[in-house]
């Protein structure tokens, strides 16, 4: 189905949930809670099955999504208070598209990296820039201030005594905390903004990043982390209190992409807009949620932190009325970096050199396309793991470098319960040649052991 619209540049709006799971979401086979908007925009629009978060936690999946380049290559591979951060004069989404003649916004969440600046997120391509920059920030859905294209914004929220030494917006885990005064709650702050950047530049090409920080938990607040305004029609239900908060804040997601849709329609540029809905990496179990609850993982073994595909495989929608034609699937898998080249190819431009990017527009014009290349993730947190995806076989390595080989077939066993390593060597050996020759070592990022030779 071929839009009217295809010759010019389409808005690209990017909507990030925070630690969604895969079987979160109705239309991925969520049975308890209901998310109506978000399952009419996949049936108005397409789903991706087998699409792929750029990490299993946020700072490096982020910076996967942004670089266009794999856990192997990108600059952020992991959460940490170093300075570690996208510098001005590598290549970003934002920068690719603002080169291309769009306007761009960052709204939400930034968290790649701990920057040592307000103005990161400005300086690596967007124009727009509000909400938080380093994901502790993130945490407190009440925060007393957030930025506002490098600029300190305060809020009327006030911390508990015990965070208020973390309120000097200057220091690595600024902003952090448990409120005690709760008068603006920060998602709502975000939708109100990515609505009204979408107003102003609705007669020319722009870029939304909409990044939300829910369903995250705010952890500085123990099992009372799921925080929101009120409980709604969850607040009878017989749940712990925990999970009625996670419940109200899938409400709220589904509530905001629909606003986000409505919004298109009323000014008359949903056909010359492409919007893709999709999350940072798998499902948590902090705040006092338990990932199993509400079966949020689906049928993929695994959450947040594990490179099984629990923790990587992603619910992700693409609405474009005119362009993608209703209740399509694609089954083949891509995963962040391919925004770059999809980006890049929609706003009419060469994308950047030395990327790990594959364009998906021809799937969305309904054509069949493969990706060539294999995928790559590494992790360094619970004793590190790397893993791999080429064709239908995957393999994990725990720890990197030096671990057992697991290899699985997702064609028929997408839950990973059968390891083929040992009938197959012949394709354990290759998934470990992969992983050495996708791992560029950088200093910044370091494991015990040493590589195999």
């Amino acid at each position: 189905m071929q839009s009217v619209w295809s010759a010019a540049k389409p808005n690209i709006i990017l909507i990030l949930a925070d630690d969604l799971g895969y079987g979160d979401l109705g239309c991925f086979g969520q049975k308890q809670l209901k998310t109506p908007r978000l399952d009419a925009m996949a049936k108005a629009g397409m789903k991706f099955t087998q699409f792929y978060a750029g990490c299993t936690v946020c700072a490096p999946s982020r910076s996967v999504l942004l670089t266009g380049r794999h856990m192997g290559r990108t600059v952020v591979r992991g959460n940490s208070t170093a300075p570690i951060v996208i510098q001005p004069h590598q290549s970003t989404l934002a920068s690719v598209l603002k080169g291309a003649g769009y306007q761009t916004a960052c709204i939400g969440k930034w968290g790649v990296g701990t920057p040592d600046n307000f103005t990161n997120p400005n300086d690596v391509g967007f124009h727009h820039f509000f909400g938080y920059i380093n994901m502790w920030h993130a945490h407190n859905f009440y925060p007393e201030f957030l930025i506002r294209n490098g600029r300190v914004v305060k809020l009327q929220n006030e911390v508990a005594q015990r965070w208020k030494a973390f309120q000097d917006p200057k220091q690595p885990m600024a902003g952090r905390g448990v409120a005690v005064k709760r008068s603006e709650y920060a998602p709502d702050l975000f939708i109100e903004d990515s609505l009204a950047f979408i107003r102003r530049n609705q007669k020319h090409p722009f870029f939304l990043y909409f990044a939300m920080n829910v369903p995250h938990a705010n952890n500085e607040a123990g099992n009372k982390g799921m925080e929101v305004p009120d409980l709604g029609e969850f607040a009878e239900k017989d749940w712990p209190e925990p999970e009625k908060g996670f419940a109200k804040m899938i409400q709220n997601i589904d509530r905001d992409t629909g606003r986000i849709l409505d919004l298109l329609k009323e000014l008359k540029i949903a056909e010359n807009t492409l919007v893709i809905f999709t999350s940072d990496n798998g499902p948590h179990q902090e705040g006092g949620h338990k990932a199993d609850y509400f079966d949020s993982n689906g049928l993929y073994r695994g959450i947040k932190r594990d490179l099984t595909e629990g923790g990587i495989r992603v619910p992700t929608i693409a609405w474009w009325p005119g362009t993608i034609e209703g209740g399509g699937h694609d089954n083949a898998h891509w995963y962040f970096g391919d925004f770059m080249a999809t980006a890049s190819e929609l706003a009419g431009v060469k994308a950047p050199a030395g990327i790990d990017s594959e364009s998906f527009v021809d799937v969305m014009h309904g054509k069949k396309k493969v990706r060539k290349n294999p995928l790559y993730w590494e992790f360094y947190e619970k004793g590190s793991a790397q893993a791999v995806r080429f064709g239908k076989w995957k393999a994990i390595r725990k720890p990197m470098f030096t671990g057992k080989v697991e290899l699985y077939d997702m064609s028929n066993d997408p839950g990973e319960k059968t390891d083929y390593a040992q009938s197959r060597p012949d394709l354990a050996r290759h998934a470990v040649s992969l992983m050495e020759k996708m791992h560029e070592p950088d200093p910044n990022w370091k494991v015990r052991g040493k590589r195999k030779k």
